[in-house]
């Protein structure tokens, strides 16, 4: 069997340095917001180029509490309109939605899965007043078209970052420092995966990281004396020392999963599948190798006999979900023939040169 994902695997390898982390949290006694969280901050703000990180809860509170932050801070006010990609994780538009902005989903293009950017030169509500790109599956989004949009337009830029940890661009500037502000999840899955919830946001914007430092802790900076009507979503002390720990790998771990999605383009060959548009420049980080077909449910079956594993990212499209009514009185027919066709194969870090050809040779002898 290869497993879609064996994230037993990923995570033994640190596990020495998992245990003795913490020992060390034990030892300290500080659960809470502590040394830990600091020297991640620290660590993680510096790998991505950015002067400041907050860690919070998780990745969704990351985009929520900076768009809770741009209110407060008089950038943007409630029922003001953000722009998103509509084929995206449904976290992407349930965190302008629970900040009192109104999501504006824009149609995808079909070979990057990302930003129409045509579509997005059409748009010229006033009522607009910030993008948020999401940088799908591992691959960064448009950025310099957008960068340049948003200037003419004064949107703010809003990085998902959540599946893109480590990502470049062409001038070397990494996923977290490509717009005014970025939010990251550090879920089990990703590149960049705690044991458990986790995630944060950063910034150059020293009054947006003072303002969501005070959010994610009820609003308050001195205990029991309140600033601004807060939340409660902190990152782990914990969770921030096994950060801190897998940081130091993922660098190596990316360049192990480009070597598989290199492997994987050079080697796929079946008229049935569509492969990725192909990027190796940095730009794309394989958090996931996304093929498309129009035999989706009959591939999927087919390589779950040969015992290999796959995922389906996402089989409902956020304007079709049920929780998100609101959404669905539009048609966007590329975000709509993606969620119908995509198919995730198995891709990480771990996966042996054995089991990258048995997924290949499981691909090349599908027949529909």
């Amino acid at each position: 069997m290869i497993p879609y994902l064996d994230l037993h695997k990923i995570n033994h390898r640190h596990r020495a340095d998992f245990e003795a982390a913490f020992g060390d949290f034990l030892d300290r006694g500080q659960n809470i917001l502590g040394r830990a969280v600091s020297e991640f901050e620290t660590q993680f703000a510096h790998y991505c180029g950015a002067k400041h990180c907050v860690g919070v809860g998780n990745g969704l509170d990351a985009l929520r509490l900076i768009f809770e932050a741009y209110k407060i801070m008089g950038k943007l006010k409630t029922g003001d309109k953000v722009l998103i990609c509509a084929h995206t994780y449904v976290a992407t538009v349930l965190s302008v939605k629970q900040a009192g902005l109104i999501p504006v989903l824009i149609d995808a293009q079909a070979e990057t899965f990302n930003f129409d950017c045509n579509a997005l030169l059409t748009i010229n509500d006033p009522e607009v007043k910030a993008i948020l790109p999401t940088h799908l599956y591992g691959g960064l989004a448009p950025m310099h078209e957008i960068a340049a949009l948003a200037r003419s337009r004064n949107w703010l830029i809003v990085e998902d970052a959540a599946q893109a940890h480590g990502a470049k661009n062409d001038q070397g500037l990494r996923a977290g420092h490509l717009g005014d502000a970025a939010g990251f999840s550090f879920y089990p899955t990703k590149n960049l995966g705690a044991l458990g919830d986790a995630g944060a946001v950063t910034t150059d914007d020293s009054e947006l990281a003072q303002t969501v430092a005070l959010l994610r802790n009820y609003g308050s900076q001195e205990r029991y004396f309140n600033k601004l009507s807060g939340f409660n979503s902190r990152l782990d002390e914990l969770q921030a020392a096994f950060l801190s720990v897998k940081l130091k790998a993922l660098d190596k771990d990316n360049a192990l999963r480009i070597g598989i999605a290199q492997q994987y383009d050079s080697g796929i060959n079946n008229a049935e599948i569509i492969l990725p548009t192909a990027r190796y420049r940095g730009d794309h980080v394989y958090h996931l190798y996304v093929i498309r077909t129009a035999q989706r449910q009959e591939l999927q079956n087919y390589l779950h006999g040969l015992g290999i594993g796959t995922l389906i990212h996402y089989p409902v499209p956020p304007h079709k979900q049920e929780g998100l009514s609101e959404l669905g009185m539009k048609h966007y027919r590329v975000t709509e023939e993606l969620h119908n066709s995509v198919l995730s194969i198995p891709m990480s870090p771990v996966m042996t040169p054995e089991q990258v050809d048995q997924v290949i040779t499981g691909l090349n002898s599908f027949k529909p």
